[in-house]
């Protein structure tokens, strides 16, 4: 499958990158992806993210649990991926939103085709339409007092804050049949 780079800077800017990123998200999900101890690519579903520009660089920050295997992975590696994946594959970007990598490797378990990076050590996943290489520059720590009560009540029941990883997208490719036809 061909993919055609994109400058980092410049993604942002086709409406139909931008507009697939917030569909998926707000639909089934996205994959975050990074490399565990042993070397192995660990995909995570997120539903929250946002992307834009800080700091003068294009950025795409994410979510995760200080208990998901993920959190690891990021720590160790200081980068990630951002997978898009076709709508089709829904059922796999569920999975690897209810099942660790503590628990089994989900690359292999799905046959999924690991995308080498240019800019990072984690790679991104072939399936995916858009892969974004994404370097950790900052992280912050989600804490109670600065959020509505209704916000904790639903999504902190177990005081479980996010770490906030800001991820400069260093990468992008798209799948050239995805852009050309808009059917994968």
């Amino acid at each position: 499958m061909t993919r055609i780079p994109i400058d980092p800077k410049d993604w942002p800017a086709h409406g139909r990158l931008v507009r697939e990123v917030y569909e998926r998200l707000t639909a089934e999900g996205i994959l975050i992806a990074a490399l565990d101890e042993a070397g192995r690519l660990n995909p995570m579903t997120i539903g929250w993210g946002v992307f834009g520009c800080i700091w003068g660089r294009s950025m795409f920050p994410v979510l995760v649990r200080p208990s998901r295997y993920t959190y690891q992975c990021i720590e160790r590696t200081g980068d990630y991926t951002v997978n898009v994946m076709p709508p089709d594959l829904a059922d796999l970007v569920g999975s690897c939103g209810t099942t660790s990598g503590r628990d089994m490797d989900k690359v292999a378990a799905h046959g999924l085709e690991i995308l080498p990076s240019r800019h990072i050590r984690s790679g991104g996943l072939a399936a995916a339409n858009i892969v974004l290489e994404c370097r950790v520059v900052h992280h912050n720590d989600v804490q109670q007092p600065n959020f509505a009560v209704d916000i904790v009540t639903n999504y902190y029941p177990e005081g479980d804050f996010h770490r906030v990883y800001f991820g400069q997208v260093l990468g992008v490719s798209v799948r050239q049949d995805f852009l050309e036809d808009g059917t994968a």
